[in-house]
This record gives C-alpha cells, structure tokens and sequence, in this order.
C-alpha cells in the first residue's frame, strides 16, 4: 500500500496523499512544510532593504494623497523624513564620510485633522517595520501601567522579533500631548505619567541600546531582555496639544510693541494659530526642552475647513461614504446620497468641531435606522436626502447639543 515517504503514514490514515516521481506526501506533510517554509522566510526577514524601491518625496506624498485629503504641508514633511529614513538606512559609512544623523518629527495639530491617518497611511506603503503605540499608558518604571521600553516591544513584534529589522523601523507616538508636564514648577509629588515618561523618553529618541522584554514588561519579570539599538529608529510624534493656540497667540502679541503692532496683527490667520507654532510653544506647553531638541522636525495639521470636510466625504479610496455604499452593494442594495444631504452633514460636522471623526458620528446616527431595516425588508435602492438627514439628527438629539 501506498505511504507517506515522510511520516509513514499509509494512504488509508490521511484525507490526501499525493504522488511524485519516486514517492508520496500526505496533507499534513504539506501543512507542515508550509509553516516551516513561512518560518524560515521570517527569520530570514521580509523587510530586505536591497531588494525594495526607494520611493522618492514626491512619489511618497502621492501615495498619501489617495487616502488623505489636504494637509500638504505636513505630508511633504513626512515625506521627506521616510525618504531620507531609507537614504540612512543604505549609507554605506567610510571613515571620511559625513554620517547621517535621523530628524525624528513632531506632528501638531487639532483633533480629527488625520495626525494617525498619515501615519497608519504610511504603514501601508512602507517596507520597514512600523507600530503606532499611545503615549496615554506610559507610565514611569514601577507604577502601574507600561513601561517605556514596551514602545520597542510594539516594534519588534511588527518585525516577527527580527531585531536587525527592527532597529530600522518606524515608531509613530501618538498622544505625545498627554504626557506633558503638569506644571511649571517641579512638584513635590512624582509626575509618574508626565515629565517621568518624557525623561524616559529621552534615550529612546537620542539613540542607545535599550534592553527590552520580548512579551512586554512586568507580567513576565524572568523573561530574557533583547538588546535594541535605537540609532537608526525614526520616532514620529502626534498630538493634539489642545489650548497650544492661545499661548501662542501669547507669544505673539507680545513679540510686537508700539506703531507697527497694528499692521503686524493684521497679517495673522487667527483661524489657524497652529501655523505659527515654535518650539518654545511646546516648552510653554509642557515638554521638557530636552525631548523638544530630540524632535528637530516641527510641523502642523490644517483644521479642516467646510470644502476640505465635504472632499473627505467622498474623495478618498476608503471615504466614509463609499464605505457605506459598499456595505449597502454586499445585501444587493443600491445606496445614494444627494449633495445637498452631503453639504447638511458636513454643515453638522463644522458646528462640533470634531474634525474628520464628526463625519463619521453623523453618518452613524442618519444611517443606523436604514441599516436596521433595509436587509430585510426587499428594497434595492435607497437615497439619502437632506429632509431625511435632518431628520434622523434631529430625532437624535444631535442638533440639541449642537445648539449648545
């Protein structure tokens, strides 16, 4: 009878055996031979830099431009950071060539502009490793909540644990805001989630090599360390940093004292103070001016006006909008919605104030109760119109708050 030439096994003890020139292989020979293979491609890494294009700035900000709509100041920035990542990553280091040192960036802007749009955007593009971790549940070492180094531990899980690969990555910091410092004054009491996480911060930012638990921190003290060197990690930071705006108006209304005043006050957008941002703002606001030297790259995010909001509706490859028709398309219903229900929405949207996220509120509340009974009840179209937009915000009690 025939057999498996790898485990023995007979043709009538597996569900497949296949034949070959001088032999036979069962199904679960194969599966195994699968999973050895993706093993030993991982361990080998897939984030081959020799092997990949190098994107150019330009090339970099197009890709972006499908997922993201407007800022482009700050997409030309993250551009050219990622383009010059990999330019460091392939420099090939004589004793007489000028090395390049990384410019690890500080993205400011209000919440819902797309600050982890971007960056989640560029994860799909990139061919180094990526993670985004929250700022929020860093803690100093010894207290509840994640120690610094699990930023790292993030990074190399994102690299199958490949730490050649991963001391190349990309790490996008969100909330960086939260972790300001409390006060002015140093405080009697420990800022165990403030100024403690930004002086831990430091290391990682400068570039050392940093021991770091593979399964996260405090639940596994026995475990080994992995040494990280973190030279060639680019760190990106985000944050709201909400009230920014009126010290940096501060700022500015007293750079300027006697005649001119007048005529240099007129110049400011006061509809984006953000533009205007300096690193002294930072200071002011609460980061240690050590962090804020270890972040060169100091850019902003546009608050999202009226026609910027309506493109985010519709323009993107994955809008909200398309999402929802598609949702529709897969019960077999064709879904439509008028401008004037568009313009409504994003009108709505303006008067929160939450950005790009409002857009995804107000859809909710308006297509909850269609999304309920179109499946079942055997339409095939359905158009979305202002009266009907309006309605299902007013029945919310969207409009109420709006009001206030």
């Amino acid at each position: 009878m025939d057999k498996c030439s790898f485990c023995g096994r007979k043709k009538n003890e597996v569900d497949l055996l296949i034949a070959g020139m001088d032999g036979h292989i069962c199904d679960r020979c194969i599966e195994q031979a699968h999973a050895i293979v993706e093993e030993e491609l991982k361990s080998k890494g897939s984030f081959d830099l020799k092997s990949i294009e190098l994107l150019k700035p330009a090339q970099i900000k197009h890709f972006l431009d499908k997922y993201v709509i407007g800022q482009d100041h700050a997409k030309k920035i993250l551009s050219v950071a990622v383009y010059n990542h990999y330019k460091r990553l392939g420099q090939v280091i004589d004793d007489d060539e000028t090395e390049i040192e990384k410019s690890n960036i500080i993205l400011v802007g209000p919440t819902g502009t797309g600050k982890t749009l971007l960056a989640r955007t560029i994860a799909r593009m990139l061919h180094v490793p990526f993670t985004i971790v929250d700022a929020t549940v860093l803690t100093e070492a010894g207290y509840v909540g994640e120690d610094i180094e699990s930023l790292l531990t993030r990074l190399l899980q994102a690299a199958d644990y490949n730490v050649e690969a991963a001391e190349k990555g990309i790490v996008f910091v969100d909330e960086i805001d939260k972790i300001a410092r409390k006060g002015d004054n140093p405080s009697i009491t420990r800022d165990v989630s403030g100024e403690g996480v930004q002086q831990g911060l430091l290391k990682l930012l400068e570039g050392s090599i940093v021991n770091v638990p593979p399964q996260g921190g405090r639940k596994h003290p026995e475990q080994k360390m992995i040494p990280v060197n973190t030279k060639n990690i680019l760190f990106i930071c985000g944050g709201a940093f909400d009230g920014i705006d009126r010290k940096i108006s501060q700022r500015m209304n007293t750079q300027v004292v006697g005649f001119n005043a007048v005529q240099h006050t007129a110049t400011i957008d006061r509809d984006n103070m953000m533009k205007y941002i300096a690193p002294m703002d930072l200071k002011s606001f609460g980061l240690i001016p050590e962090i804020i030297g270890r972040l060169p790259v100091l850019t902003y995010l546009d608050p999202l006006d009226p026609s910027t909001l309506r493109r985010i509706l519709t323009e993107p490859k994955n809008a909200i909008v398309k999402q929802y028709v598609k949702l529709f398309a897969l019960d077999g219903i064709e879904l439509k919605f008028t401008d004037d229900a568009l313009d409504y929405i994003v009108n709505v949207a303006v008067e929160y104030k939450l950005g790009a996220r409002g857009l995804r509120s107000i859809c909710e509340t308006i297509m909850t109760d269609a999304m309920f009974e179109l499946p079942s009840n055997g339409k095939k179209t359905f158009k979305v119109d202002e009266g009907y937009a309006r309605e299902k915000v007013e029945k919310s009690g969207m409009s109420l708050l709006k009001a206030s």
